[in-house]
C-alpha cells in the first residue's frame, strides 16, 4: 500500500496538508479574492465602473482557485487538478473558503489514485475527483463553514467585550501564524475576522513584517527589507528554527502596539485584510476600505501598521543584541 501511494503522489502527513495545501490555497485566494477586492476598491474610489466589474469577476471565482492551487500545491495529474476547479466551486458555494479547502483536499487525493489506473481514464478520473468533492462539500461543507464563523463570531465579539486583552492575544496569534508556513491569511478570512480583531490580528501581522525588515536591516539591507516588509517574514522561518530568540521582537512589538491602537484608537479592518499585514500592502488598502479614506486613517495606518512596529521590534532587538541573545549573522537570509 505504501509503494502505491507513492506512485501516485500521495503523501500522508500535517506536512502536506496543513503547510503544503494550505500555502497553495492562500495563492488561490491572493489570486481571486484579495486582488480582486483591491480592484473593485480602486475602481470604487476613481468611479471607473470597468475595474470594478473586473474585481467582482475575480472575487466570484475564489472557490475555483482555490481547487486548482491546492491540486497544484498536491502535483495533481492533469485531469485530477481541472476537476478541482469544479469542486471548489462547489466547496465555496456550500461551505465557504474552509469547505472548498477541504471539498477540494479530499478529493484530490481520491483522483490521483484512479488517475491512470484504467483504460477509461479521460471518463473516470473527472467523474470520481467531482463526485466525492461535491458529495464532501455537499455533507461537511455546511458544518465547517457554520463552525468556522462561529469561532470568529466568538472572537469578534470577546474582542468588543476586553478588547486590551484580546488584542494582545490576537495581535500575537495572527502574528505567528504570518511568520509560521501556514496561512494567517486564510485563517482570518475562513473564520471571518472582523472589525477590532481583524485590526489587532492587522497589527500583529504587521509588526512581525516589519520588525524583521528593520531589525534585521544590518545583515540584510535594501533587498531584505523589500522581501521581509513588503513581501512575508516566513523568510526568517530557517534562522527561527536556529535561533528561537529573534521571534521575540516583532512578536512583542504587535503585543504592545495593538492594544493601544485597538482601545484608544478603535482600528477595525475585515477578514481579508486582518491577515495580510504589509504583505503587498493589503492590510493597508482593506483598513482604508473598513475605516474610509481619509488623512487621519492614513496617518493611524503609517504609525500603527509601520512606524511604531518598526521603531519598537529594533529597539528590542538592539537590547537583545547587547544581551548577547541575538548574534551577528542571527537573521541573515539564505542567498539563493
Amino acid at each position: 500500500m505504501r509503494a502505491f501511494l507513492k506512485r501516485k503522489g500521495i503523501r500522508i502527513s500535517w506536512r502536506t496538508y496543513i503547510i503544503t495545501a494550505f500555502s497553495y490555497m492562500t495563492l488561490g485566494l491572493f489570486s481571486t479574492l484579495l486582488i480582486g477586492l483591491i480592484i473593485s476598491t480602486v475602481g470604487e474610489q476613481l468611479e471607473i465602473g470597468f475595474l470594478e466589474d473586473m474585481g467582482q469577476l475575480a472575487m466570484s471565482l475564489l472557490g475555483p482557485a482555490i481547487g486548482a492551487a491546492v491540486a497544484y500545491g498536491l502535483g495533481a495529474p492533469p485531469l485530477v487538478m481541472f476537476s478541482a476547479v469544479v469542486c471548489g466551486a462547489a466547496g465555496v458555494e456550500l461551505g465557504g473558503p474552509a469547505g472548498a479547502f477541504v471539498a477540494s483536499l479530499i478529493a484530490i487525493e481520491f483522483g490521483k489514485l484512479v488517475s491512470k489506473e484504467t483504460k477509461f481514464d479521460i471518463l473516470l478520473t473527472p467523474f470520481v475527483t467531482i463526485a466525492i468533492g461535491y458529495t464532501v462539500a455537499a455533507l461537511i461543507g455546511p458544518p465547517i463553514d457554520s463552525a468556522m464563523r462561529e469561532f470568529g463570531a466568538v472572537v469578534n465579539w470577546a474582542t468588543e467585550q476586553e478588547p486590551l486583552f484580546m488584542s494582545m492575544i490576537i495581535a500575537a496569534l495572527m502574528g505567528l501564524a504570518l511568520t509560521a508556513p501556514i496561512s494567517s491569511a486564510a485563517i482570518a478570512i475562513m473564520i471571518d475576522l472582523d472589525g477590532l480583531a481583524a485590526g489587532a490580528a492587522t497589527i500583529g501581522c504587521c509588526a512581525q513584517m516589519i520588525g524583521f525588515a528593520v531589525s534585521s536591516y544590518r545583515e540584510n539591507k535594501l533587498s531584505g527589507l523589500v522581501s521581509m516588509g513588503v513581501g512575508t517574514s516566513m523568510l526568517q522561518v530557517p534562522n527561527i528554527v536556529k535561533n528561537p530568540w529573534i521571534l521575540i521582537p516583532p512578536m512583542l512589538a504587535g503585543i504592545l502596539i495593538a492594544p493601544v491602537a485597538i482601545v484608544q484608537f478603535g482600528m477595525i479592518n475585515n477578514a481579508e485584510g486582518a491577515g495580510m499585514g504589509t504583505s503587498g500592502f493589503v492590510g493597508q488598502i482593506m483598513t482604508f476600505t473598513s475605516m474610509g479614506f481619509t488623512f487621519e486613517v492614513l496617518m493611524l495606518i503609517l504609525l500603527f501598521h509601520i512606524t511604531l512596529p518598526a521603531l519598537v521590534a529594533l529597539l528590542l532587538s538592539e537590547l537583545m543584541r547587547k544581551m548577547k541573545l541575538i548574534k551577528p549573522g542571527d537573521m541573515k537570509l539564505e542567498e539563493e
